[in-house]
């Protein structure tokens, strides 16, 4: 199976698919992430995944958009914990380290580590792109914040791990096809898209239409808002709710949003993952 994944050899989210699909699959690193909607689009990979979002960095307005414009299908989530790394180059000691170099969410997950050290820092591109630059230009006197993998990957090597500031730092990750799946198990979630009305939008629509999950005793677990492309100031609602799309009550909750909202779609039900 090859699976699409933003970012290079090592990245958290080829850590993330490997995990999520096994060390069987060949991971296919995209420099964008609308390359990777692209991959599973075309048929050119079999599966994609995507981060949408961080519990401390909130979340990926861009993957949002992607899954608005493309018409793939949601068949799973993964819950990645997130381990930060400080990586150089072997026989390297910490006490040689004049700058780190990462992404800026990385760097700011370890800010108080890096202020304790006193060592100064440059945001980079992507968390395993900042470990293969430093291989690439042999900067002995640098080191990056990057995954375990990116460090074997890159046969770098770990000065310190775990040195991120909050420990409970996850990534949720969707993984995409072009086929919808129907998920197994107990433990299921939906994930759609609507929009109101702007012109004939009256107050509290927003409120009735998700009330009508309420009503049914349907769990939302997250709601997101985006501007839409095409209508100043009016907005696409992304919302993920428990259940599957075809279980009765939600058939139901679904076709009375309908009757408020003039478009609504489905990208698909899943399992959840509950790995926290």
């Amino acid at each position: 199976m090859r699976v699409a994944f933003q970012g290079e050899r090592g990245a958290y989210s080829e850590a993330a698919a490997i995990t999520y699909y096994g060390t069987e699959i060949y991971p296919e690193a995209c420099q964008t992430f609308d390359a990777v909607f692209q991959a599973v689009d075309s048929g050119d990979c079999d599966r994609g995944i995507v981060p949408v979002e961080n519990s401390l960095a909130g979340s990926i307005h861009r993957n949002y958009d992607l899954l608005q414009r493309h018409t793939l299908s949601i068949v799973g989530e993964y819950i990645f914990r997130v381990r930060h790394c400080l990586i150089a180059h072997p026989d390297v000691d910490l006490g040689e380290i004049r700058k780190i170099i990462s992404h800026p969410q990385a760097l700011a997950q370890c800010e108080a580590y890096i202020d304790k050290l006193g060592i100064e820092r440059e945001p980079w591109y992507d968390t395993a792109g900042a470990v293969k630059a430093l291989r690439d230009d042999d900067r002995r006197d640098h080191a990056a914040i990057a995954s375990r993998r990116a460090a074997e990957v890159y046969d770098m090597h770990i000065l310190a791990a775990n040195i991120e500031d909050v420990a409970a730092n996850y990534t949720r990750f969707l993984a995409l096809a072009q086929v919808p799946e129907t998920p197994t198990g107990t433990s299921s979630k939906t994930s759609i898209a609507f929009t109101l009305p702007q012109g004939g939008a009256t107050p509290g629509s927003l409120f009735r239409a998700i009330g009508v999950f309420a009503m049914r005793d349907i769990n939302l677990t997250k709601i997101e808002s985006r501007p839409t492309p095409v209508e100043t100031f009016n907005y696409i609602f992304y919302l993920d709710f428990e259940g599957r799309h075809d279980d009765p009550k939600c058939i139901r909750a679904l076709d009375h949003l309908r009757e408020m909202a003039p478009d609504v779609r489905i990208f698909g039900s899943y399992r959840t993952d509950e790995n926290i």
